[in-house]
């Protein structure tokens, strides 16, 4: 069975993406930090048939991170699909007259050294397989740099950037990478932020593996 990692699992995007490639045949690995919510979102998609597990970890504790993805790893096998899809936290969404060095720092920690320390510990198996897609979501200022959420536009640059160089540094080794971009809030029901709907994109951006970056819908001027 192969293996799909949510990280940033919650009750929303991640709960739909793993009803989706669970719904495909994957096991899935839910991350988050806190284990008692990873484990409710488990129980509720192993009731609707998706083998799934959670596993506590945070994206700016490096260690903990490597460790729930090398626990998952251990248990449903080494992953095929990463999704990293956290939440950003308030201080990342400041104005940026407003937002100061640990702001910034954080929302790095966040948003690239975790990126990174994900992306070292499963690409050498999906190097090795010649097989793997890394899916990387953002909202707006990923693509288009707001002064209003200053931390995002900054931290999101960054992680944009290297996941592009991902895509480009990987396109001949069977390991595809992605970027969905979210303008605005997720919203259940809506034509084209409802969770459901962008779930069918991130199983589209692993199976058609089709450029870098997918727009859940259109910014202008952007691409």
């Amino acid at each position: 069975m192969s293996t799909a990692v949510i990280i940033g699992a919650g009750p929303g995007l991640g709960a739909a993406a793993a009803r989706r490639f669970g719904a495909e045949g994957f096991a899935v690995a839910l991350v988050s930090r806190t284990q008692a919510n990873v484990d409710a979102l488990a129980e509720q998609l192993c009731a609707q048939g998706v083998d799934a597990r959670g596993y506590a970890a945070s994206v700016r504790d490096l260690d903990s991170l490597r460790d729930a993805l090398r626990r998952a790893a251990s248990d449903l096998g080494p992953a095929e699909v990463v999704q990293y899809s956290p939440i950003p936290q308030p201080e990342f969404l400041r104005p940026v007259l407003e937002t100061d060095v640990d702001d910034l720092r954080a929302a790095v920690e966040f948003s690239i050294f975790g990126p990174q320390a994900v992306v070292a510990e499963v690409l050498p198996s999906m190097r090795e397989r010649g097989r793997g897609t890394l899916l990387f979501v953002n909202g707006g200022s990923g693509a288009r740099s707001n002064p209003a959420v200053a931390g995002t536009s900054v931290a999101f640059a960054g992680e944009s950037a290297y996941a592009r160089m991902l895509h480009t540094a990987l396109a001949d080794e069977g390991v595809h990478v992605g970027q969905l971009i979210i303008p605005g809030g997720i919203e259940v029901g809506h034509p084209t932020h409802d969770p459901d709907v962008l779930a069918g994109h991130l199983w589209r951006m692993h199976t058609e593996r089709e450029g870098f970056r997918v727009f859940a819908e259109p910014m202008p001027d952007v691409v």
